[in-house]
């Protein structure tokens, strides 16, 4: 798919036309990995990256790529404990 927007030069954040195109991707991709909307995977091809790199701009953007909550952390140890 393709989309086209009009972006004002002042805005191109001294990049070329290519360099904005991928910027505009990655932060959508890290928008939309955020949101739930795309796995990591997904995101990663998105944003053109390699999923370490896609990682590591995740954490360069405080987004956690893990989403784990206590309950679910304390209800797995449990279970581990039992089986040990």
């Amino acid at each position: 798919m393709q989309i086209t927007v009009d972006i004002p030069e002042q805005f191109g954040l001294d990049q070329t036309k290519p360099e904005v195109g991928n910027t505009l991707k990655r932060y959508a991709a890290l928008a939309l990995f955020q949101a739930g909307k795309l796995s990591a995977g997904a995101a990663s091809e998105l944003a053109g990256l390699d999923r370490y790199s896609f990682m590591a701009e995740c954490k360069k953007h405080n987004i956690p790529t893990i989403n784990y909550s206590a309950d679910d952390l304390h209800a797995e140890l449990a279970d581990f404990r039992k089986a040990s």
